[in-house]
């Protein structure tokens, strides 16, 4: 039987000593679990021991739970590919969406955003190692496409997120955060957006690396709810 309560502390223990070894405030880094797959038993229970953030990959998926689990504390995050015809669920659905990987997907986003909801969080998902089976803004071009977001009223851009490849070393997967941290701050200054504030990357088996490079919020699954089937 997965202990959710005893992996939540561990994972904020990890943290708390990841930020400290890298001379960071460990209050500046959101940690967002991972649910999906995972019953609505699961996410209760890690609900009471503190967490407020979920993130799903699958829309059919995530609906029910959704709808099931009704706290104005909880925040839901979709981190998922994203089909242009899920676009009005997920816009209807979710808090946050983390991979925005093009403007036009971003369009259709804002146009089913319900006008009485407060602004849809994004992040602009970069394939930051040009792999080609990774989805994402290109690193070379992003810088030009982001006033592009500054039209869309009911969207609010929250900042970058990014998934090395998974072939890669620790040392290079670390590389691949100092490269993404690196635009996000590029991209924070040409943006000029306070609210341009999230570096969303980090997972259970780099998480160490991410804080390092300056993540401000990690995507934890396994090491909270335990391995999926």
């Amino acid at each position: 039987m997965i202990d959710i309560a005893k992996n939540i502390l561990n994972v904020r223990s990890r943290i708390s000593e990841a930020s400290k070894a890298s001379s960071r405030n460990e209050e500046e880094i959101s940690l967002l679990a991972v649910s999906k797959k995972q019953p609505v038993e699961a996410i209760e229970i890690a609900i009471k021991h503190g967490i407020k953030d979920f993130a799903e990959n699958y829309l059919q998926e995530s609906e029910a739970k959704i709808r099931e689990i009704r706290r104005k504390s909880v925040k839901w995050h979709y981190i998922g590919r994203i089909q242009s015809n899920k676009t009005k669920q997920i816009a209807s659905l979710f808090d946050w969406v983390h991979s925005v990987e093009r403007l036009t997907i971003a369009q259709k986003l804002n146009k089913y955003r319900p006008a009485d909801f407060s602004p849809l969080n994004i992040c602009l998902q970069v394939n930051i190692d040009n792999d080609e089976n990774k989805a994402g803004f290109d690193p070379e071009i992003l810088l030009t496409v982001l006033s592009d977001f500054k039209k869309l009223p009911y969207l609010k851009l929250r900042g970058l997120m990014a998934i090395p490849s998974q072939q890669k070393s620790g040392a290079s997967t670390r590389a691949s955060f100092a490269r993404l941290h690196e635009l996000f701050i590029e991209a924070k200054k040409a943006y000029k957006d306070p609210c341009f504030d999230c570096l969303s990357m980090g997972m259970s088996g780099d998480m160490e690396f991410a804080i390092a490079e300056g993540s401000t919020m990690l995507r934890i699954g396994t090491s909270i709810f335990g391995p999926r089937d």
